[in-house]
């Protein structure tokens, strides 16, 4: 089989959601079908850090797609010359767009519909391009995948989708979130916040992702709790995170407050192993990777009780309304109070992520490629 590949945003820094689930899901493809062939598009210069098996071509598309418009004429005109004239039997499109014009079947994810229900935290010119083009991708499309059974029912319902044609298949946490011993716990916390426990807060900064809320709630708790305790912020400045700064300079605790940034996958895995709990008060996910990665590296979790994050969370995370500050900061005193609920946390996390595994996830995602490839 000859499979095109999306791969735009499989690029190392920053990488977030979904080229995490890209990354993970392609390179087992890849490397468990060495008799198949891949193409992967990239439409600027590609990091030499993913893949390496000798089945794969890599071409790059231009001009880079990185504005509507060019979207349009990436996906629509060069990218599909370029899979046309590879005689491709499939195309894997993993970031909710794809080709209007391609004669090749397309399996395309839809990890949520967070444009629809937010529109105010994206630009004006991105929300007519998914208003006008998305029941377009969708109808085009030969398959749908999503990531959980919450974001298939809004699209289902948002876009009067067929239960034949779409599936969920959700991701995993990566294999490099594992728990720490006390004295790497110790040398992260030494290095990040000056040797304290620290609470922490994963992704990158936009208004999606409830941070003011989460200021407030850490400000319950310090007002109660009389605590050392730190709160580190790990992700990219993403987009309107001027309120976020703003607040930050006339904040009680803005010396317990740390922005470390986008933090490479290594320091990722240890600043997160090393947290006395992941705190993720976002208003709208379609899965939460951070959630399950919290868990596996034997961390307990508090997050919102919204959207997907109790399916992904399941009974192993203290689950919150993103809406009350107090209440989350009441969660964060209760489970800094008790060890041994934090402790019965961590266990259930450890066993929760275990439910979810990239091989399954990449055999599931094979199975579509494969299926549409034969429909042809």
């Amino acid at each position: 089989m000859r499979i095109a590949i999306n791969a735009i945003f499989l690029q190392n820094n920053p990488m977030e959601g979904y080229g995490h689930y890209t990354a993970e899901v392609i390179q087992r493809i890849i490397s468990k079908h060495p008799n198949d062939e891949f193409l992967l598009l990239y439409d600027r210069p590609w990091d030499d850090n993913f893949f390496d098996q000798p089945n794969i071509t890599r071409l790059l598309v231009t001009p880079a797609a990185r504005h509507p418009l060019s979207f349009k004429y990436w996906y629509d005109v060069k990218a599909t010359a370029a899979v046309k004239g590879w005689k491709a039997d499939v195309w894997f499109q993993p970031y909710g767009f794809c080709s209007i014009t391609s004669r090749v079947p397309q399996v395309l994810m839809i990890h949520d519909l967070a444009f629809k229900h937010y529109p105010a935290y994206i630009s004006w010119y991105q929300r007519l391009y998914y208003r006008w083009f998305t029941p377009a991708f969708i109808k085009k499309a030969q398959k749908l995948i999503t990531v959980s059974n919450f974001s298939k029912e809004d699209i289902a319902k948002t876009y009067r989708v067929g239960d034949g044609k779409m599936v969920v298949i959700p991701g995993a946490a990566r294999q490099g979130f594992v728990p720490l011993e006390w004295e790497e716990k110790q040398a992260v916390k030494d290095g990040y916040a000056d040797g304290r426990e620290y609470f922490l807060f994963v992704g990158g900064i936009h208004p999606r992702k409830n941070l003011i809320t989460l200021l407030k709630a850490f400000s319950h708790f310090k007002k109660w709790q009389h605590s050392n305790m730190k709160l580190l912020v790990a992700g990219r400045m993403a987009w309107q995170y001027e309120d976020l700064l703003e607040k930050l300079k006339t904040y009680k605790y803005r010396e317990d407050v740390l922005l470390l940034g986008y933090l490479p996958e290594t320091q990722l895995q240890r600043v997160t192993a090393a947290a006395y709990a992941l705190v993720y008060p976002s208003w709208f996910e379609g899965f939460g990777l951070p959630i399950l990665e919290a868990m596996q590296a034997g961390v307990p979790v508090i997050c919102s009780n919204t959207s997907s994050m109790p399916e992904v969370a399941g009974d192993a995370a203290i689950l919150t309304d993103p809406s009350n500050y107090e209440a989350m900061g009441k969660e964060m005193i209760a489970l800094y109070r008790n060890e041994s609920i934090r402790n019965a946390f961590v266990e259930k996390g450890l066993q929760r992520a275990k439910a979810f595994s990239w091989d399954e996830t990449a055999q599931s995602v094979y199975k579509e490629l494969e299926a549409a490839a034969v429909s042809r």
